[in-house]
């Protein structure tokens, strides 16, 4: 095969060289063909991909194919509501949106209303008209031990950090929260001055690295925590136990991507690979994280503190229920993550198939602390692709009391899921740090479009509460939402989602699916109690072995 290359090559030269000799013009072949010759070379002597060596040239239509196929299957193939993470009908709703476009539908809904798990609200003969919606689209985050409340819009942006994304990115989305009056929640890389420049509100996450309040060995800095969240800007402070992309996954933050920018906002040392641990150093069972949302509260002014998980082991939430119970410290708010929530980059096993997804997750949330008469002091936020009202209103309805939204905030910045996220090579200029991509987004123009998305969004959230008769979102409950539970049956919310009566698990008059859980969980640990029994016993045994 290679002396057949070989002569393969000779004879394409001689043939150009002929033809030039006829035909000066030809000559211009050698500028297409000589780098086709050289890579047909290339790929036959090359070792690393198989399809190269067999088929010089021909095998790279495979790559080739490959780098063209999502982008043919968005724009040409993709119907309008197959699409994956978002599919086309709620990408071009919040474009519409976003652009102020006409946002209508024609000729009735692509959706198949037979299909199982169809899910619709039911409208009331005595609808009402929302003159003034933003009223009562409002919620006042806060409990009995918090003296600065909150008063949160029902639709806000998701945790998403400067890093993550773009410095422009960030400004434009503060920037928006300002023009539309919601928050801005800063993601765990730290509050950056990209995130104070325009005075939108903010709400502060911190995770397992505790970047803006660490210290040098990265442990939490009370000090350092007081500093950044006595700033006006910041109205709640969040801490992350989870996230429903990579939950129970710790973060890395390279060495390369570690500049001296990021690693002052951080307060981490420049040109150094950061590692966060998958779970906290501040605090170690329930009880302890109760004493620390305390010392939050206290050291950030009596500003709302609470958290933000994904469930994963039922048991444990309950046991954070009944660290609440016996200290009597309760979080202003829980964030609910679903496992189908984005993120920058993770593992697909863990997009896939680690973490509850939302539905379950808030459903059984907003139970517990019914179950525990928690749920009056503390807000609920769901989170994971809220993209229009009726995502909003289905939440609500389950239980939650305001939604956050991160892809379709970045959908209305202008993101075109390319999925190149991870790659530094964002198009758009919104999930890169390459400055020749952020200076294509424009902050005033981006953060116009990302406000008329938020305020259409909450409008049409509130028309539907309207229409099924309602005047504020805490008059919705799962009786009003239905679902296609197979093709000749239909259940309500309430009749798939219990409705349990307050104060329920402190009498012993739980439901039985909630029986395991309330029987393994403890405030004293978050792991089960018969894995604590078996450790200490194997532990006592492995000491006796060892004397």
């Amino acid at each position: 095969m290679r002396i057949t290359l070989v002569k393969l090559t000779a004879l394409t030269v001689l043939i150009i060289i002929l033809f030039g000799l006829v035909w000066p013009a030809s000559y211009w072949a050698f500028v297409v063909l000589v780098p086709l010759i050289a890579i047909g070379i290339y790929d036959f002597f090359q070792t690393r991909h198989t399809l190269w060596r067999n088929f010089p040239l021909v095998g790279r239509g495979r790559w080739i194919m490959e780098f063209f196929r999502p982008y043919l299957r968005q724009y040409f193939f993709e119907s309008e509501t197959d699409g994956m993470p978002i599919n086309r009908m709620f990408r071009t709703v919040i474009y519409q949106r976003a652009k102020g476009s006409m946002d209508t539908n024609p000729y009735g809904t692509k959706l198949d209303t037979q299909r199982v798990g169809y899910e619709w609200i039911g409208h009331s003969i005595a609808a009402k008209h929302h003159e003034d919606y933003h009223k009562e689209a409002r919620v006042t985050v806060g409990g009995p031990d918090c003296t600065q409340p909150y008063c949160a819009a029902i639709l806000n942006v998701s945790a998403m950090s400067f890093g993550a994304l773009s410095n422009n990115a960030i400004r434009a989305l503060n920037k928006a929260a300002k023009i539309a009056n919601f928050y801005h929640n800063t993601g765990e890389g730290g509050v950056s001055p990209y995130h104070l420049e325009h005075g939108g509100d903010l709400v502060w996450q911190i995770g397992t690295g505790y970047f803006g309040c660490r210290t040098e060995d990265g442990q939490f800095c009370p000090d350092n925590f007081k500093k950044v969240a006595s700033k006006d800007a910041i109205k709640m402070i969040e801490i992350k136990l989870s996230q429903g992309a990579k939950p129970g996954h710790g973060g890395i933050l390279p060495a390369d991507k570690n500049s001296e920018e990021i690693a002052r906002i951080r307060l981490v040392e420049p040109g150094t690979q950061v590692n966060s641990p998958p779970a906290h150093s501040a605090f170690g069972t329930p009880i302890e994280m109760m004493h620390f949302i305390k010392q939050l509260r206290e050291l950030s002014g009596g500003k709302p503190v609470g958290f933000k998980l994904c469930i994963g082991r039922t048991s444990e939430f309950v046991a954070l229920c009944k660290a609440m119970v016996e200290t009597g410290i309760k979080p202003d708010f829980i964030t609910v993550d679903g496992g189908e929530g984005g993120t920058g980059a993770a593992p697909l096993e863990y997009s896939n198939s680690v973490g509850m997804p939302l539905r379950e997750g808030l459903s059984f949330v907003c139970d517990v602390l019914v179950g525990f008469d928690l749920k009056k002091d503390i807000r609920v936020i769901a989170s994971g692709k809220v993209f229009a009202g009726f995502h909003v209103v289905k939440n609500l309805a389950i239980g939650a009391d305001l939604c956050n939204s991160a892809r379709g905030m970045m959908v209305a910045l202008g993101c075109v899921q390319s999925l190149m996220c991870n790659t530094n090579h964002c198009p758009t200029g919104v999930a890169t740090q390459d400055p020749k991509l952020v200076r294509g987004l424009v902050v005033e123009d981006k953060a116009e479009r990302v406000a008329r998305f938020h305020q259409e969004t909450v409008k049409a959230s509130m028309e539907i509460i309207a229409s099924a008769g309602l005047r504020h979102t805490s008059q919705l409950n799962r009786s009003h939402v239905f679902r296609r539970v197979s093709e000749t049956e239909v259940r309500r919310f309430d009749e798939i989602y219990l409705n349990l009566t307050p104060g329920c698990m402190l009498n012993g008059e739980s439901p039985a699916k909630f029986e395991q859980a309330l029987e393994e969980s403890s405030a004293d640990s978050f792991y089960p109690k018969h894995y604590v029994e078996e450790t200490e016993e194997g532990l006592k045994k492995t000491d006796s072995d060892t004397h």
